[in-house]
């Protein structure tokens, strides 16, 4: 297949430095307060949407009573803005009272009686974003306790407030603190995002073994344009950011912003597909309570679920970049199968894109497709002809099955993949250097 043992290799170049935690194997998936909810602590005019312990246990309940648990949307997560003002008289970090009047504890332990996990915000400057108690170098370790003794499932660590020395520092001594109290806690780190997304600031062969998944580029907002910029950013960088990732250590392009307000049913299908190639974490940032049939179809989709949670954990890439506005992404999976997206920049109308799969460099043989938004199922030669009509700003998701077996004849026939560094002989099962 397309690149596959090329980027396999990538993946297990750096896989045995993931982080040790025995966590996040698959990208997470859940809950996230921060788009939606930002930083609302007026309770008393609000109180159902204000960042208090009634929100995150009505998102709980919906989670766990709406069908999205059995899906794997099993972490709660709370951002900025919880914790009061002050820290408590032993020097921990402590909640608003009048906010979380049960305190984290208590919280963690109702979404673990359903079958949830909690995660909790921090940051390693002086203040967080949102101006609460930062965690600074000298508070890492009686933070990371804290945390644990709260049975907390995933932290996220910020960057607000610090600079490039201190969190050169601070990153790598937040995970061994975190790993010190052994619980097993996933981690986020925002330090990729702080320094440009990109080498040589940015060294994510040390991320990958600090840190579970982390924030390479800027906050999504609730916007189509947005979602775009990320999208763009993210496959511009693709080769850099692909041998990044893998099972415990995931590039996060920040929250699905499906069900809220800024995009259409096509945009957010684009979204939920887009990130399903580029084996994202799955954080809903939306109200659950009040969500549309239509984004809950979207976020359901056992068959875009499926191929986010891939096994190999291998990132896609995009392989195509046409004149027309039609890009075509691709993403290896598990028993040989793979994932296609082809999607339309266009802003007109519908377009009709021609190509056949051994365009897209598949192998000879006969494929079954899968459509992952209309359920339809058809099977393709390579050779073949076909065409995709893609609406503007949409995107058509296949799953395509490993190719029928060949014969005698067929066994023989080399295929040859060229890369800029490598040569993949694909019947020959090598991979060998070009000089």
């Amino acid at each position: 297949m397309h690149l596959a043992a090329l980027l396999f290799a990538s993946a297990l170049s750096v896989g045995t430095l993931a982080l040790d935690n025995g966590v996040m194997r698959t990208p997470p998936m859940g809950w996230l307060a921060w788009e939606r909810f930002r930083c609302d602590i007026n309770c008393e005019n609000d109180p159902k949407n204000c960042i208090s312990e009634n929100l995150f246990i009505d998102m709980a309940d919906r989670l766990a009573e709406d069908g999205w648990r059995e899906l794997g949307y099993v972490y709660v997560n709370i951002d900025d803005c919880w914790s009061s003002m002050e820290r408590d008289a032993k020097g921990r970090l402590q909640a608003d009272p009048k906010r979380f009047p049960g305190g984290i504890h208590k919280l963690a332990r109702y979404m673990h009686d359903r079958g949830l996990k909690l995660g909790i915000y921090g940051d390693m400057g002086t203040h967080t974003c949102g101006g609460y108690p930062g965690t600074t170098l000298d508070k890492i370790q009686i933070d990371a306790q804290t945390f644990a003794d709260w049975e907390v499932d995933m932290f996220k660590f910020d960057g607000c407030y610090s600079n490039a020395t201190e969190q050169e520092k601070g990153y790598p001594l937040m995970s061994k603190a975190l790993n010190a109290t052994g619980r097993p806690i996933g981690y986020s780190c925002s330090w990729p995002a702080y320094q440009g997304g990109l080498p040589p600031k940015v060294n994510y062969t040390l991320l990958g073994q600090i840190c579970n998944l982390w924030r390479n580029y800027g906050d999504i907002q609730d916007s189509w344009d947005s979602v775009l910029n990320i999208v763009d950013w993210f496959f511009e960088n693709q080769d850099v950011l692909i041998p990044a990732a893998g099972p415990g250590r995931w590039n996060d392009p920040d929250m699905l912003v499906v069900g809220d307000f800024g995009l259409s049913m096509d945009q957010s299908r684009s979204q939920m597909a887009l990130w399903a190639i580029m084996a994202a974490p799955l954080f809903m940032s939306n109200d659950l309570r009040t969500i549309s049939s239509g984004a809950r179809t979207i976020l359901q989709n056992k068959m875009a679920i499926s191929i986010n949670q891939d096994p190999m954990g291998i990132q896609g890439r995009r392989i195509v970049k046409e004149k027309t506005g039609i890009e075509v992404f691709w993403r290896p999976l598990l028993k040989n199968a793979s994932a296609l997206v082809f999607f339309s920049r266009r802003n007109d109308m519908p377009y009709r894109y021609q190509t056949n799969l051994g365009k897209l460099n598949y192998t000879f043989g006969s494929y079954k497709i899968f459509d992952v938004f209309t359920d339809k199922t058809m099977t393709l030669k390579d050779t073949t002809d076909f065409v995709v009509s893609v609406n503007p700003t949409g995107v058509v998701m296949w799953y395509v099955s490993a190719p029928a077996k060949r014969n005698l004849r067929q066994k023989f026939r080399q295929t040859i993949l060229q890369n800029k560094h490598w040569t993949v002989e694909t019947d020959k099962g090598s991979l060998r250097k070009n000089k």
